[in-house]
């Protein structure tokens, strides 16, 4: 009876050691699985307009169904401040970079810096004009600014002259303008009168739309490249008492939309996508890091909306 019960005792000890033995082995496959979860940093343009908190809830919400983890950090508009934020996401050894430039062409060393230490780039909203970007992803800009010509053209039958407060700066409201310009030379009863830089942000476009009443008096609309550049230049008009301007912006923000409800002179907004941009840009970035071929440029619809 000693003789079994000695025999038992050691079964029963080597079963229990090989448990604890499993239970190590998963701990460890559970550690090396965490550390394997992929990084993506994000560099946005800015965390204070409605269009960039969207598209931040976008990128978000796809990571978050692959796995991903988002490092996001606000540019702030500021380019040198991108510039770091790159080095650093190069530091971390993130799988991907994502940016929204400030400047199309100044970020462009920063890109390179990436490019060298074999991180992919990806650009979404506003593209770069330097480095190697994988892939770019935006609403269709340059389509954009054709259909706000249209529907300017539309309500200006008798023709008109019309004027732009743009942003030079970055591609894709350089696109918009493109395509405004583009279409509006379409109409021969309609001329551009004024191009303006207002910044994108209201109270440079503000200023913009004040210069540009002051010296075109028969200014019959005006086109906004975003939405901040579009409630600028209806700040403007409406303290300098005009009654029948035309304003079409771009983005259709909450606040620009319920000005267009009111019936206010800004008439209509091109209307983008922003959860769909920076979902579609984690896709990309999985199908990439998957293997798998992706678009140089994945273009996002856009449409008019007004009251």
């Amino acid at each position: 009876m000693k003789t079994i019960l000695i025999l038992l005792t050691a079964i029963l000890i080597t079963a229990l050691s090989g448990c604890e033995q499993r239970s190590v082995n998963t701990n460890s496959g559970s550690n090396s699985a965490s550390a394997a979860t992929k990084k993506i940093g994000v560099t946005l343009l800015t965390r204070e307009h409605q269009f960039y908190k969207d598209l931040e809830a976008g990128l978000k919400e796809e990571a978050t169904k692959r796995g991903y983890e988002l490092i996001v950090q606000s540019g702030d508009m500021d380019l040198a401040k991108q510039q770091s934020q790159i080095e650093n996401f190069i530091v971390q050894k993130v799988a991907a970079i994502v940016v929204c430039p400030a400047d199309t062409k100044g970020i462009a060393p920063a890109i390179e810096k990436a490019n060298a230490a074999n991180i992919p780039v990806f650009t979404a909203d506003i593209s770069a004009s330097g480095g190697k970007v994988v892939s770019h992803i935006a609403s269709d800009n340059v389509q954009g600014g054709k259909i706000a010509a249209e529907y300017i053209a539309g309500l200006l039958k008798d023709g008109g002259e019309v004027g732009i407060i743009g942003q030079p700066e970055v591609q894709s409201t350089i696109d918009r303008e493109k395509g405004f310009k583009e279409e509006m030379a379409k109409h021969a009863s309609i001329k551009v009168v004024a191009t303006l830089n207002g910044g994108g942000v209201r109270d440079r476009a503000t200023k913009a739309a004040d210069d540009m009443l002051q010296g075109n008096p028969n200014l019959k609309a005006i086109f906004a490249i975003n939405d901040d550049s579009a409630l600028g230049a209806l700040a403007s008009a409406e303290t300098r008492g005009v009654k029948d301007l035309i304003i079409v912006g771009y983005d259709a923000t909450p606040e620009a939309v319920t000005k267009i409800q009111s019936g206010s002179m800004l008439k209509a907004d091109v209307a983008q996508d922003p959860k769909l941009i920076g979902s579609k840009t984690i896709e990309t970035i999985a199908k990439h890091l998957g293997g798998e071929s992706v678009q140089a440029v994945v273009a996002i619809p856009v449409k008019v909306v007004d009251k």
